[in-house]
This record gives structure tokens, C-alpha cells and sequence, in this order.
């Protein structure tokens, strides 16, 4: 355990249908147990206080759809640019803030489709970062049941697990095409994590998830 205490601050809400409340409060024990302090708001009006957001360790970042001024937005990345780390998975970090390009530039990624809903799936991660202290002794590939993310992503994240799309009859793609399921980013003095998985509870309770998303947190504070 951690004896130094930090901040992170939760940003939770947005379309209920990926219980962000109920996800996020998955992970305070977690944060708790490694030495923060925990602060909850239930939209991004705080993201536009640089004094609170200078003071805070880790953003976890949880709303999915939604909006966001440009004030909050850039508020937001320039505490990251400055070493405040955010991290988040599924809906709640790559569905999130739509309408402002700020935003998905910060982010690295955005979600595009999920094809055919809930799916059966595979994660692999990338072989050549399996030593990679995020994944470092988790399974090679994680079979899940839920929504595959397609995702639009960028050069600049280090991406650490990918999920291939395999065309079938009817779909309007004709080749396997990969998307990232789980990158990192850095920005400035900052770091970003995103994990694709999340959508239901479910999925965040997955042993690799878990321990994935659980690691992330840490690894994105400051």
C-alpha cells in the first residue's frame, strides 16, 4: 500500500446504460487502498477549476455522451499537459464530449460502431508489449461477451491490446480490419489510459479487465 496521499477525482454520469456510477464505485476501494483521497462529481463543470485540477493526481473519467464547454475541455487537457493523468474505459472515456474536438485529440481515440452489439470477442495484446508493466502476466487473449469497440484512433498511442473485426455476409467491410482495445498516451507531462472494455459490470469483473483496468488507474496518476 501506498503511504503518500493523493487525489483523484471521478467523473461520472451520462448514459446510464453503462451504470457509471455503479462502475466507478468499483474502483474507490481500489484508489483508497493505494493512498487517495477520492472526490465525485456527476458532470465536467469541474474540469473548468484549474486549481482543483492542479492539485489532483488522477482524473478517472467515466460519462459517456454528454457535453462539455471548450472552457472544461481544455481545462481538462492542459491540467494533463501538466502531469494530472486521466484515465477510463468503454463509453465513459472514448464516447465521450462528442461535439468538441478537444477532447478526442486528448483522448487519442473515439468510438465509431460496435457492430452486431454483444458479441463473443477476443483481445489479444500486442506480442510485443506483453512485458509491458500494464499487461505484464495477464492472458495473452481474453475472450469476453459484450460490445466490440471500433475505435478511430491515432499514431501517437502506444497500443498495448488490439480486437479484430472479421467480415461476414452482409457486413459492408470486406477484410479483418484491428482496432486498438487498449492504448496509452502520453501528453505533455501527463498519461492517458483507455480500455475499450467496460460496458457492462460484467466485463470490468473479467480477472484480466480487472487487474488491466486497476493498473491503469495507478499507472496514469501523476
Amino acid at each position: 500500500m501506498d503511504t503518500g496521499t493523493r487525489r483523484a477525482l471521478i467523473v461520472r454520469g451520462g448514459w446510464d446504460g453503462h451504470s457509471p456510477v455503479e462502475a466507478t464505485d468499483r474502483f474507490v476501494p481500489h484508489l483508497k487502498e493505494h493512498g487517495f483521497d477520492v472526490d465525485v462529481h456527476d458532470g465536467p463543470e469541474v474540469y473548468a477549476d484549474a486549481d482543483r485540477l492542479a492539485a489532483t493526481d488522477l482524473v478517472v473519467q467515466c460519462f459517456t455522451q454528454g457535453e462539455a464547454t471548450d472552457e472544461q475541455v481544455l481545462g481538462l487537457s492542459a491540467a494533463v499537459a501538466n502531469g494530472t493523468g486521466l484515465a477510463g474505459w468503454h463509453g465513459g472515456i472514448c464516447d465521450s464530449y462528442r461535439g468538441s474536438p478537444d477532447y478526442l485529440h486528448l483522448v487519442g481515440g473515439q468510438w465509431a460502431a460496435h457492430p452486431g452489439g454483444f458479441v463473443r470477442y477476443d483481445v489479444e495484446v500486442v506480442p510485443e508489449q506483453a512485458r509491458h508493466e500494464l499487461v505484464a502476466g495477464l492472458s495473452p487473449r481474453w475472450s469476453l461477451d459484450t460490445e466490440q469497440y471500433w475505435v478511430l484512433t491515432d499514431g501517437l498511442n502506444e497500443v498495448l491490446a488490439t480486437t479484430t473485426f472479421q467480415p461476414a455476409e452482409g457486413t459492408p467491410w470486406r477484410e479483418a480490419v484491428t482496432c486498438p482495445a487498449v492504448w496509452t498516451r502520453r501528453w505533455g507531462r501527463g498519461k492517458v489510459f483507455v480500455s475499450t472494455v467496460g460496458h457492462k459490470l460484467d466485463d470490468l469483473d473479467h480477472p484480466d479487465v480487472r487487474t488491466l483496468t486497476e493498473r491503469g488507474l495507478l499507472w496514469a496518476s501523476r
